[in-house]
């Protein structure tokens, strides 16, 4: 019998978190995609409707803080606390008290730092019962999101944790700007998928299935999700700032089969040792007595239960584990190892 939970992500609504830091496009990006049918079927959860200027979407009411949009799309204001909105809606959901929808997408405020959320959804056993993350996405303004990086440490957090970068302004940014912002972006957040948009013209299927868990069955979505190769050839190769000077990503990877019972207590006293440093951690491991791969996915010092994939993405078995953080190193990390290893 197994230590660890199957994937139960079919049985699940798959929460993608944008971000973004003030004027880097949510709002356009938002009334874009609301009013394409694709988003049929999704909840949009705002913390205020005016702020999206969403009324020439409206279809109707169907509760005080939510709306049914023309697209089939629902849209929901934050009611206090987030764990609070999300509890309720899924009570509604169940007892059929709002139109259907299979997927949420959650905009956080401009100058929020996504970390809380991220726990939130990693590991409330209350909303984990109903929700998992799917991935993040973050917009940067190619304008004016040098200066953000420069200036704001929350806009460089919201970067180096997405799963998925979209730039927008494009069109209003010399060539230059774009080449070096994108540069930096790559260096701050290697293993994220980059895409530039104009006039939040994009695709909603970029802002779903990016995340690791998969109730579709393609079985590569994993890999996409780590992204280990971007990690470990990443060199730094443009100027940093005082505040992404600070940021750093690595992978580490172990060719024989972990023993869970060694590594668990490694991984806890990593947490437990340099949690405020770690901004997210993500990984896929073969554990010792599992034939499918185990994922581990982690902010600061909350992670998710770890949980089995039905299968490998690819004939890769060797263990992967990608570290975002924050004034913490590869070395340190791997002397940790090595040091436990030592002791056995």
């Amino acid at each position: 019998m197994s230590l660890f939970d199957r994937d139960k992500s079919a049985e699940r609504l798959p929460v993608a978190l944008i971000t973004g830091f003030l004027g880097s496009g949510k709002t356009t990006l938002l009334n874009r995609v609301l009013g394409d049918p694709r988003m049929a079927r999704s909840l949009v959860l705002v913390n205020e409707f005016g702020e999206v200027g969403l009324d020439h979407l409206f279809m109707e009411h169907v509760g005080g803080d939510m709306v049914l949009l023309q697209s089939g799309c629902i849209c929901c204001t934050i009611q206090g606390d987030l764990d609070r909105t999300l509890r309720d809606i899924a009570r509604r959901r169940a007892a059929a008290e709002t139109p259907p929808f299979d997927r949420v997408l959650l905009e956080t405020t401009g100058l929020a730092d996504p970390a809380p959320i991220l726990q939130l959804l990693l590991n409330h056993p209350m909303i984990s019962h109903d929700y998992r993350l799917d991935g993040v996405i973050a917009t940067v303004d190619a304008v004016n999101g040098a200066r953000q990086l420069d200036e704001h440490a929350e806009a460089v957090k919201q970067v180096a944790v997405a799963d998925r970068l979209l730039i927008g302004k494009t069109d209003l940014a010399e060539v230059d700007t774009n080449a070096h912002l994108r540069a930096r972006l790559e260096d701050l957040n290697p293993g994220a998928a980059l895409y530039e948009i104009v006039q939040g013209e994009i695709d909603p299927a970029l802002l779903f299935d990016s995340g690791p868990f998969d109730p579709a069955g393609k079985s590569d979505q994993v890999r996409h999700w780590l992204n280990a190769e971007a990690h470990d050839h990443h060199h730094h190769h443009v100027d940093r700032s005082r505040h992404d000077a600070h940021i750093g990503s690595f992978c580490l990877t172990f060719e024989e089969p972990l023993d869970w019972d060694r590594f668990n207590p490694w991984l806890m006293a990593v947490r437990a040792s340099w949690g405020d440093k770690l901004l997210r951690v993500k990984g896929v491991l073969n554990v010792v007595g599992e034939d499918q791969p185990l994922v581990i996915h982690g902010v600061h010092r909350t992670f998710h239960p770890p949980t089995l994939l039905a299968r490998w993405p690819d004939a890769e078995r060797r263990s992967r584990l990608v570290f975002i953080t924050r004034d913490l190193d590869r070395a340190t990390v791997e002397a940790s190892w090595a040091e436990m290893e030592s002791a056995q």
